[in-house]
């Protein structure tokens, strides 16, 4: 073994030698560091055999861990192309209603694969959600859609829906005349992908302003 410096620091080998026979459980409570190690060319003994089992239940977590997450990003994925989907199939439907408000209620959570949506507007409309005065422009500022988790303004927007507003996305509908947004709700947070849904969602709000002539 040599006394020679292992950095610039001036730590040897001997200081590393010294520092893990002092803290015997320091690799144990630090398992991130036997993917990092070189493990010896031959195995002496069950110490160094259970130093290499270490290492290999390491890189398999690390493996595990980013096998779920490549999963993860191919599930947004696939959700964020279907929403565009549905977004195409929802503004055709939209184009045809004789009851925008109706419409969105009533065909646009079966169309979107959600949960349930509203017409939220800051005047009364029948079949919307009336909304207090300065609503949208607190909720939305000046974005065009807003996805959020476990909103505590559930009931005034979701109404009856509310127990099932695990996640949402508010939707500006745009033009003249009141304030006036789209209230979605989902139970899984796919069906509302905020990585790839937006410009999907703030399409549809804009279609939904044509039907009511806005």
């Amino acid at each position: 073994m040599t006394g020679a410096p292992l950095s610039s620091s001036g730590v040897s080998a001997e200081d590393v030698v010294a520092f893990l026979r002092a803290h015997p459980r320091f690799l144990a409570e630090h398992p991130e560091l036997y993917r990092i190690l070189a493990p010896p060319l031959r195995v002496h003994g069950d110490t160094l055999a259970d130093h290499m089992a270490a290492m290999l239940r390491a890189e398999r977590a690390h493996a595990t861990a980013m096998a779920e997450r490549a999963d993860g990003v191919l599930a947004a994925g696939r959700a964020a192309a279907g929403l565009a989907a549905r977004v195409q199939e929802a503004v055709l439907a939209m184009i045809g209603a004789a009851n925008a408000a109706e419409c969105v209620s009533c065909e646009l959570p079966a169309l979107l694969a959600i949960d349930a949506a509203s017409l939220c507007i800051e005047a009364d409309l029948p079949g919307a959600r009336l909304l207090p005065p300065g609503a949208v422009a607190s909720l939305l500022g000046p974005r065009a859609v807003v996805f959020r988790a476990g909103a505590a303004d559930a009931p005034l927007l979701h109404g009856e829906a509310a127990r099932l507003a695990r996640y949402d996305a508010l939707v500006r509908i745009p033009g003249e005349g009141p304030p006036a947004l789209l209230a979605l709700v989902a139970r899984d947070r796919h069906a509302l992908e905020p990585s790839q849904g937006t410009g999907a969602l703030a399409f549809l709000g804009r279609a939904v302003a044509v039907a009511l002539g806005r």
